[in-house]
């Protein structure tokens, strides 16, 4: 079901910028506006790959874009003042966020905080150590650090009339494609499950590589010196790690059943509270890349970076499928909300729509889309991709997927099992 969704999503998504591309007469679809789009909401995608985690087990981040912001100013200051490569004060950053992660996970997994109370805090706490570290100042980052957050994949061999670099990536994603499919059909045969029919499986094939080359060629054709932007290489990379992550093992797993139904996930030998550590923990990691992508795109770290950023990252997550509740969501989803309200922001602005009015859409547009899925649901009918995609488990079963009876309130303590550890 939760493929259904995503397809659902993506062509939303289709669908919004091929409306803004013909009443913006053609401005949307530019090798110039798509690279700016990536450097310019690269670093909210990736706080949206952490919080719908954060989401699916039941919390919240608001501190976020502090975390990155105090990041930030640790960085460039460290850059400058200690004379390290910028390459270390990457790794700096890094561990900064993963500190943090650790502090705020403690007051969530053990103390017993509310992850929306610790992270309210946390939000003052780092806004205010930004600005008192950096005394409320601007500080420069070298150029390493520039390329980092705002760079291009390198020019390199022949004249192709597209960078090379970037047609290169779009080969090997083309050649991921076809050896993806041709591995869940071998998978399926081995499981003695029929696999789908060969035209279907050649179409999704064809249709895939066809839209890889026209983004390769999109990305790869525009001025000398730009291609593919390397905050985006950072973005799918993330992405990918955090999609078999959530997807394919162990942790991933129990991340799902925390927030799906904590009593259940306790009984089942789920360590509930090292689950939470970890995820409030890896928010923050992400946190802090994110900010120095965003130092690196600025040129410099400021008192006013990362203001309003855990607003973006959530709105993204809930417009890509996750649940207020809790236990639903995905990677992928995620990815494909932030890009909707990208696009919906680059669309807006490219009409000559204002700031104010741009803000009162993009709210709408949020508030409407969760309301309307809350109100589905409610009533006992599929949420908006159900209706037009319901699952075959529904159509057997009579039931909505998603629509689970309510769940009692067990309280279970997080060591109340010896499984807890």
């Amino acid at each position: 079901m939760s493929s259904i969704r995503q397809f659902g999503m993506g062509l939303a998504l289709i669908v919004l910028i091929l409306f803004f591309q013909i009443t913006t007469g053609g401005d949307v679809l530019t090798s110039t506006n798509v690279q700016n789009l990536i450097i310019g909401n690269s670093y909210i995608l990736i706080l949206a790959i952490g919080m719908v985690l954060v989401i699916i087990a039941g919390h919240i981040d608001l501190s976020v874009g502090s975390v990155a912001a105090v990041t930030g100013i640790i960085v460039a200051l460290a850059i400058r003042d200690w004379g390290i490569p910028w390459w270390l004060g990457v790794l700096l950053g890094l561990g900064v966020g993963a500190v943090i992660g650790a502090w705020q996970g403690f007051w969530v997994a053990y103390v017993g905080i509310p992850g929306f109370i610790t992270t309210l805090a946390g939000m003052m706490l780092f806004r205010g150590a930004n600005q008192w570290i950096g005394q409320s100042n601007s500080v420069p980052v070298p150029q390493g650090l520039q390329d980092f957050g705002a760079g291009y994949l390198p020019e390199w061999g022949p004249n192709t009339q597209l960078n090379n670099s970037t047609l290169l990536l779009g080969i090997l994603v083309a050649v991921w494609i076809v050896y993806s499919e041709v591995r869940r059909r071998r998978a399926a045969i081995r499981l003695g499950i029929a696999p789908p029919s060969t035209r279907a499986a050649v179409t999704r094939v064809v249709v895939s590589i066809v839209v890889i080359g026209y983004v390769t060629y999109l990305f790869g054709s525009g001025r000398y010196g730009t291609s593919f932007p390397i905050p985006g290489i950072i973005l799918l990379i993330v992405a990918v790690v955090y999609h078999f992550i959530a997807s394919k093992t162990a942790e991933g797993r129990h991340v799902y059943a925390v927030g799906g139904n904590r009593a259940a996930a306790a009984l089942s030998g789920v360590n509930i509270r090292r689950t939470n550590f970890l995820v409030m923990m890896n928010m923050s990691v992400l946190a802090a890349l994110a900010g120095m992508i965003f130092v690196g795109r600025a040129t410099s770290s400021g008192p006013a970076d990362g203001t309003g950023w855990e607003l973006d990252a959530i709105a993204a997550v809930f417009i890509g499928g996750a649940a207020v509740s809790g236990g639903v969501g995905t990677v992928l989803g995620s990815v494909i909300g932030g890009l909707v309200m990208a696009v919906l922001n680059n669309g807006l602005q490219l009409s000559g729509v204002g700031s104010d009015k741009t803000q009162v859409i993009k709210g709408l547009v949020l508030l409407v889309a969760v309301a309307f899925d809350v109100y589905s649901k409610s009533q006992g009918r599929p949420s908006i991709i159900g209706k037009i995609f319901p699952s075959r488990k529904g159509r057997e079963t009579g039931t909505t997927p998603g629509l689970e009876e309510p769940r009692p309130e067990v309280p279970v303590a997080d060591g109340a099992t010896a499984a807890q550890g």
